[in-house]
């Protein structure tokens, strides 16, 4: 049976999944797919490669500094939040707190990164394959979210964060072989209350 995840992200919210994935790995929990949609790819990336607590930091330390997301950050770099600093200066193989590419690629389990085409607003699912040893541009595609952030480029196109064209990713999962899928929920009530339903 293969069972796969979703992390559909939500921000900082997105510590709630990251400890999720802590208890996991801490327990031996592997999924066969996981998916993830802004903050949730960067979830996802450090499951895969068995970094276990990894995450953290991003969501209760770095935050507080000025590279991370700061008004002189959207005068001078055209985003508040700068994931170039997220996903390159902190994650990159010689940074503070580094992604374990060859952990990830080496791993059998399937990653999907969810972003959305800046100009014409049609998702885009990256795999492995589109993700290389200090180019974490599909990471930053993903969370960049609208007016916070200026688009970020894969192979020359622009995306914005994930949500945008696929929030909860679902279908997605069963059309890649999911039998039963997890969905991780920054803010459950929320997302799923609707005409007629509730939790």
């Amino acid at each position: 049976m293969k069972i796969g995840v979703v992390d559909v992200g939500g921000g900082l919210r997105g510590v709630y999944a990251a400890g999720v994935f802590d208890y996991c790995l801490d327990h031996q929990v592997r999924f066969g797919l996981c998916i993830g949609v802004s903050a949730g790819s960067a979830n996802i990336s450090a499951y895969i490669g068995g970094q276990n607590r990894r995450n953290y930091p991003f969501y209760t330390e770095y935050p507080f500094r000025k590279e991370y997301m700061s008004l002189r950050n959207f005068i001078f770099r055209r985003s508040y939040l700068d994931l170039d600093y997220v996903y390159g200066t902190l994650s990159n193989s010689g940074g503070e707190n580094p992604l374990d590419y060859p952990a990830i690629i080496r791993s059998p389990i399937e990653l999907c990164i969810v972003a959305s085409n800046a100009e014409t607003g049609e998702v885009r699912y990256f795999d492995k394959s589109d993700m290389k040893q200090d180019d974490y541009s599909i990471l930053k595609a993903s969370s960049a979210i609208p007016f916070v952030c200026h688009p970020y480029e894969v192979e020359g196109v622009p995306y914005y964060d994930g949500a945008l064209g696929d929030p909860v990713p679902v279908e997605k999962a069963f059309r890649m072989g999911c039998d039963k899928v997890v969905v991780i929920l920054s803010k459950p009530k929320e997302l799923l209350r609707g005409p007629g339903k509730d939790l």
